[in-house]
């Protein structure tokens, strides 16, 4: 098992090297000009160039990366002289528009990232997997069907529509349920579910279709496993029978749909961060593209990369775990 874990660890971080390579090169290797943007259009060539001295934009692409790995393990060092200013580790960069350290700007914007994410996925996974069961448990019944219908209808539905409907009727039609806005959990966690609770269910709603599709299809194909009427034949409840056996042997892919899932919420939550003006990783991601504010936009997707890797690395884990054949491979 151990030879297993590191194993995967160490695929988990050769991904997330390449992908920082091949990000970075795309985005900082574009033929573009941020000094130029930073400075402004009444500036002289020599100030543009101080500017791109200062951003250290100048130097070849391949030294650009080298000291912005060294940033986020090691910290760095920006300016000269009495402009020498220090950046501590994990250091992503400093913003092209004002300076500022992107460290900073993303410590503001993850945790409502991560608020949605993580709300938005325990209520996906809770209303997917007890429609999927009840489905399963109730094969050809009006339930049944109903479940199915209402899968295909989540899964057709954009979620910029739904969100915006959702908005319009419990927001401002009948003033239910507040604008959606981040309050920390640890202040006040009552104001944390309030303002969250819109983005959750736009998600949730969009998104749980796959997991009680999932769950469901599983069930059905354990119940006619012969030990199933095996369990049956002995006696056993219903209850054991579908909890203890059906359940624990459907239960794989279901971890497999989960993490990704979590994974994905994290590092793309763009839209509804937009729509419900939310300031997390995903509007702030939009708006340094539109700004060309590079080092913003390394850091976001660079943190999604992680949030993904590391997502399917614990799946994997899980799965050895689960299934101990999984460690063979």
């Amino acid at each position: 098992m151990l030879r297993f874990v590191v194993r995967r660890t160490l695929l988990a971080v050769l991904t997330l090297v390449v992908v920082s390579m091949i990000t970075f090169g795309l985005f900082f290797g574009v033929p573009a000009d941020p000094a130029r943007i930073m400075c402004g259009q009444r500036c002289t060539p020599e100030q543009v160039e101080d500017v791109a001295d200062r951003l250290g934009i100048n130097e070849p692409l391949v030294d650009q990366y080298s000291d912005y790995m060294k940033g986020i393990f090691l910290g760095r060092t920006y300016g000269e002289g009495e402009l020498e200013r220090e950046c501590s580790a994990p250091c992503l960069g400093e913003s092209f528009l004002n300076g500022e350290e992107v460290t900073e700007i993303v410590k503001r914007g993850l945790p409502v990232t991560a608020s949605i994410a993580i709300g938005a996925w325990a209520l996906q996974l809770a209303i997917g997997l007890s429609m999927g069961i009840i489905a399963a448990l109730r094969r050809g019944s009006w339930i049944d069907k109903l479940s199915i219908g209402m899968t295909l209808v989540g899964a057709a539905l954009p979620i910029y529509f739904l969100g915006a409907l959702l908005l319009l009727v419990f927001r401002y039609e009948t003033g239910i349920l507040p604008q959606p806005r981040y309050t920390s959990p640890f202040e006040d966690p009552m104001m944390w579910v309030m303002g969250m609770i819109l983005p959750w269910f736009t998600i949730a709603l969009i998104s749980f279709a796959g997991e009680a599709r999932m769950i469901r299809s599983q069930m059905l194909e354990v119940l006619d496993e012969d030990f199933i009427r095996t369990s049956r034949a002995k006696g056993l409840r219903n209850r054991v029978v579908y909890w203890r056996h059906a359940l624990r042997a459907s239960i794989t892919p279901i971890v497999t749909s989960a993490g990704l899932s979590l994974g994905g919420l994290l590092g793309g939550a763009v839209v509804t961060e937009t729509l419900f003006g939310l300031n997390g990783l995903g509007k702030m991601s939009v708006d340094a593209v539109r700004q060309l504010n590079l080092p913003i936009v390394m850091a976001t997707v660079l943190i999604s990369a992680v949030f993904i890797v590391v997502s399917t690395a614990i799946v994997d884990m899980l799965y050895a775990v689960i299934d101990p054949r999984v460690r063979l491979g």
